[in-house]
């Protein structure tokens, strides 16, 4: 299991977070084409009858979850299993809403730094590397009282 990227976008297809783990094929990373493709993709979808996973390129997947006027998506292999990634979307989301109070979308324009941290904390190297919502609050929040 690998995630090739974790990209955060607002309605409106306005980046708000991205990480790339992984080259993506045939694009470079700040490529702002293949971003407003995956959002004129993700934006189209009917997401009351139509599911959270569409195939994107020969060897990537999305999977993504709207929460209020936010797209959080990750770009994954194809054969993964994709309920795994979104259980970890949700747990991000439930993060940063533990983390900041009730998050929206000015918290991680205004706080980017800290929305980067977060999704540190639990994506390292395209890998998941914690699932407890304890303890990814009590590591930012150590970490946030060093600042």
């Amino acid at each position: 299991m690998a995630i090739q990227f974790f990209i955060c976008l607002n309605k409106q297809g306005i980046l708000r977070l991205v990480r790339w783990f992984q080259p993506f094929s045939g694009a470079a990373p700040n490529n702002q084409a293949t971003i407003a493709q995956i959002y004129k993709l993700i934006s189209t979808r009917d997401h009351k009858h139509q599911s959270n996973f569409v195939e994107f390129s020969d060897s990537t997947k999305l999977v993504y979850k709207r929460y209020a006027g936010l797209y959080f998506l990750m770009g994954v292999d194809l054969h993964d299993e994709e309920l795994i990634y979104l259980s970890h979307i949700h747990l991000f989301v439930e993060v940063l809403d533990a983390f900041f109070g009730n998050v929206c979308e000015l918290d991680i324009i205004f706080n980017f730094y800290k929305a980067y941290m977060i999704l540190d904390e639990l994506i390292i190297g395209g890998e998941i590397q914690e699932t407890s919502k304890d303890v990814l609050l009590e590591r930012v929040n150590y970490l946030d009282r060093l600042d």
